[in-house]
């Protein structure tokens, strides 16, 4: 296998061993970005000289010459800032996040920032300022969003890992379509400080800075780095990382289902979710059909906070300049529209509903701590899909899309492993979700499935 598509450990292990030259292993992904990004499209801020500037004047560290890439919307000194937007052209971050600075202090060499949909508000990578980010296992479909950028360029080898961000399925959904892994940890887990817009209100719960790469293994480095807690950072928990081992997992009940009982899935995402569980089981641990009973009202609470909420957020920003958005964002603004006008009685009382539904959503995975399921209603759709027909039913955009949002509710750890295929031979993933603060043993049972499976890289790379 071609040294860029492998596993960013394996990339380390070459580093150390002394190789391949932290010089060396930057030029390949030069070369490849340099061959792959103008078709995919998923870097947009990429200087080859300031990567091999860095790659010369490597610090030792835990990632010391690793070449990684950070979506655009979490700052990255020097770099362009503008996530997605026409209004914020131009747009460079004065200074590394909090999480970025991590990674850098370990030596990464940070080869650019990647493409996301105007103000983060999509499922689709798409925007004015950039254009559509297009997946690498065909080219007419989406990568994902809002962190399809970062997922495209993984997948096709241009990065060997690197950080998104997730308030609703912003790196599991690209994680899925694109056929990579990838978590949403416990909120502020990782410190959001630094990401743009800022992680405030509901964000605060709905919103994570998450790593994405081509195996658990790597994910689960990069989230041991990023969330090493500090004392100065408001917006991190101080938690320090307790890895879970195989035997303590196993003593964890695993619940699993095919669907939620309100919205269909494709065949082949019902057979990844079963492939997973049998693998588990094959393995020695408890796995039982469960599905907890507060989905749906953690659901239409996650609708009211991120679609709602996120549009009056930008409702200052965007006021006059409708001529400048993007058609992407302008559907996410007829989404907002078609809702009830959120008033303050109303938006209070959802807040004091958020605490009673997470509450019982918690309650409810006491017996089954740890919960397989679809990533999502379909496989990678086409550029521009708003509906599909699953076993004769008309599924929509948000609802395709609902098997992610319900754990930002929750603010709960979430990972994504490839597991299965479509016919079509597109990548499915499948999601192994935790209670809060349990992010270790979701990734000890998601590395415990991608033994099984893992990723494949796409034809193109």
């Amino acid at each position: 296998m071609n040294i860029a598509l492998r596993s960013a450990v394996d990339q380390l292990k070459l580093l150390r061993n002394d190789d391949i030259s932290p010089i060396e292993l930057a030029e390949e992904h030069i070369r490849r970005i340099e061959r792959l990004n103008p078709v995919l499209n998923a870097i947009v801020d990429f200087d080859a000289e300031k990567v091999r500037l860095q790659a010369r004047d490597v610090k030792a560290g835990r990632l010391a010459g690793l070449p990684i890439t950070i979506k655009s919307s979490i700052s990255v000194g020097g770099r362009l800032c503008e996530i997605g937007s026409m209004l914020r052209r131009g747009d460079v971050a004065e200074r590394d996040a909090v999480a970025v600075a991590r990674l850098r202090a370990e030596g990464a060499v940070i080869l650019g920032t990647t493409n996301c949909p105007e103000f983060l508000m999509a499922y689709e990578t798409d925007n004015l300022l950039y254009g559509r980010t297009t997946n690498p296992w065909d080219l007419d479909r989406t990568s994902g969003g809002s962190s399809g950028g970062e997922a495209a360029a993984i997948a096709a080898g241009l990065s060997a890992a690197g950080l998104g961000s997730d308030s609703g399925g912003s790196v599991r959904l690209p994680a899925h379509f694109s056929g990579i892994c990838a978590l949403k940890p416990t909120a502020e887990r990782i410190s959001s400080l630094g990401h743009v817009p800022p992680c405030l209100g509901p964000f605060t719960t709905l919103g994570a800075i998450g790593p994405m790469a081509r195996s658990i293994a790597d994910v689960e480095l990069l989230f041991r780095i990023a969330s090493n807690p500090c004392s100065f950072d408001s917006a991190g928990m101080p938690v320090v990382h307790r890895p879970v081992t195989m035997l303590e997992a196993k003593r964890l009940r695993i619940g699993y289902f095919e669907d939620d009982g309100l919205v269909p899935v494709t065949s082949e995402t019902r057979r990844a979710v079963c492939l997973a569980a049998d693998v588990l089981r094959q393995q020695g641990f408890d796995v039982q059909e469960y599905r907890p009973a507060s989905l749906e009202a953690a659901r239409e609470l996650w609708d009211v906070f991120f679609v709602q909420c996120g549009a009056m957020f930008y409702a200052p920003e965007i006021s006059g300049r409708r001529n400048d958005l993007s058609p992407v964002f302008l559907d996410f603004l007829a989404q907002a529209d078609r809702r009830t006008p959120l008033s303050a009685p109303r938006l209070l009382d959802a807040w004091a509903q958020m605490d009673l539904v997470r509450g019982r959503l918690l309650s409810e995975m006491e017996a089954f701590p740890i919960l397989i399921t679809p990533v999502c209603s379909v496989p990678a759709f086409r550029h521009g899909e708003r509906r599909w027909t699953i076993g004769g039913e008309t599924v929509g955009y948000l609802d395709a899309m609902r098997y992610t949002q319900w754990f930002n509710l929750l603010g709960a750890p979430a990972a994504v492993v490839p597991v299965g295929a479509s016919a079509a031979g597109l990548p499915i993933g499948v999601q192994i979700a935790g209670r809060p603060f349990s992010d270790e043993a979701v990734l000890t049972v998601a590395s415990a499935i991608e033994n099984a499976f893992g990723y494949r890289a796409p034809p193109m790379a």
